[in-house]
């Protein structure tokens, strides 16, 4: 839809309705037409399939409170349809020719940059007259880190080297090797073009032949082919916060490719990769350990040191007929929260059988296997498999 039918088209009228109707209204009315005028239910009736395109235009409109916001402000600024003359104007209605106005240029007459210039803020479309200087805003950047399990779990500075399209030194970003580039004739120095939608508002587009910068460069720099952009390295220190993952994508804000026109720098985006750990490793904000234990520690109990991740080691109790595979808890030894705290480490008892014997001790253990002779572990194990 173009600006000339946004204000020449009364869409109160189209749906039946008064300028104050409530949304409940207005949604009550296009129900009403929609059933009647709706093509399956006039196969054929080329001006019934022709109305429910305007009843459906109007509620595109009116139904939405930002539309309709916008729709009622031009159209009181220009009269419903017609330019309101001024002060001492006369009587005469004062309506003529829209497309005067919405052409731009000398056509414009008194308007310079045409009604573009007008609406640029209230429809956020700047005219051609707004857009010479209009800041752009940088590209977005993604980087990648790779961090060591310590420094992903309680943070890191990282130098990360970037390279980016940044203005142009040689033209200051202009595109022109004499610095003087002209507005595109095609988006009349928007950078975008229009293209119909089928319906409802229009639809826009980068420029195809400014590639969305708004200015054409007659003399194109020889360094930028005209871009107005040229690659760019930097290394800048980036601060990775404690407690990150492997795979986590972090933003940071205005570190990305600096902006065009004095715009705004845009967001850099870290992917982090995080190396494993020989002994440690990690559930969400826990750390996980495994602890070998002997045989008498597990079965008769005691105190086991565990070693923690940059910090003095903790020591647990084992309680008596500790089975292997248990997990236990140290509080307040992993990785970093959001909040500052910090979660648990998770220790798990691993039951150590030993390969080598002394005499000593396999006589001890012949003992222990003859004063437990009538004990059988697997005995519950064959009776479910039974029940079963």
């Amino acid at each position: 839809m173009s600006t000339k039918d946004f204000i020449e088209k009364d869409y109160y009228k189209v749906l039946g309705v008064p300028k104050d109707a409530t949304e409940a209204e207005i949604k009550k009315a296009y129900r009403k037409l929609a059933r009647e005028f709706h093509p399956d239910a006039n196969k054929g009736n080329a001006k019934a399939e022709e109305r429910f395109k305007e009843i459906s235009e109007a509620n595109d409109v009116l139904g939405d409170p930002k539309k309709r916001k916008e729709y009622d402000e031009a159209r009181t600024l220009f009269g419903n349809g017609g330019f309101r003359p001024g002060p001492g104007a006369g009587g005469g209605s004062f309506n003529f020719d829209l497309g005067d106005l919405f052409g731009g240029g000398a056509q414009g007459g008194g308007f310079g940059g045409g009604i573009g210039d007008v609406f640029g803020g209230l429809f956020n479309r700047g005219g051609a007259a707004g857009t010479r200087t209009q800041p752009r805003r940088g590209q977005d950047i993604e980087s990648e880190v790779t961090l060591s399990f310590t420094e992903a779990i309680e943070g890191a500075t990282v130098p990360l080297r970037m390279s980016s399209q940044a203005p142009c030194k040689a033209c200051s970003g202009t595109g022109d090797k004499n610095g003087t580039p002209r507005v595109c004739p095609t988006c009349v120095g928007t950078g975008q073009v229009a293209r119909g939608s089928g319906g409802g508002f229009s639809l826009t587009d980068p420029c195809p032949d400014c590639k969305g910068r708004g200015l054409i460069a007659e003399h194109p720099c020889e360094v930028c082919h005209g871009s107005g952009r040229a690659k760019s390295s930097r290394t800048m220190q980036v601060r990775i916060p404690a407690g990150v993952s492997d795979g986590q994508r972090i933003r940071l804000r205005g570190k990305g490719a600096p902006g065009e026109r004095g715009g705004p720098a845009g967001d850099l985006y870290v992917v982090v990769h995080v190396d494993a750990h020989p002994v440690f490793g990690r559930k969400d904000d826990n750390l996980t350990v495994t602890v070998p234990v002997t045989f008498t520690e597990a079965a008769l109990g005691g105190e086991v040191r565990v070693p923690t991740l940059g910090g003095p080691p903790v020591t647990l109790k084992l309680p008596p007929g500790t089975p292997n595979g248990r997990t236990m808890r140290a509080r307040g030894k992993g990785a970093v929260r959001k909040d500052g705290t910090r979660g648990d480490l998770l220790v798990t008892v691993e039951v150590s059988v030993p390969k080598d014997l002394s005499g000593k001790a396999r006589d001890a253990l012949e003992a222990y296997r003859e004063a437990t002779a009538d004990q059988d572990p697997r005995a519950e194990l064959f009776e479910a498999a039974k029940g079963a």
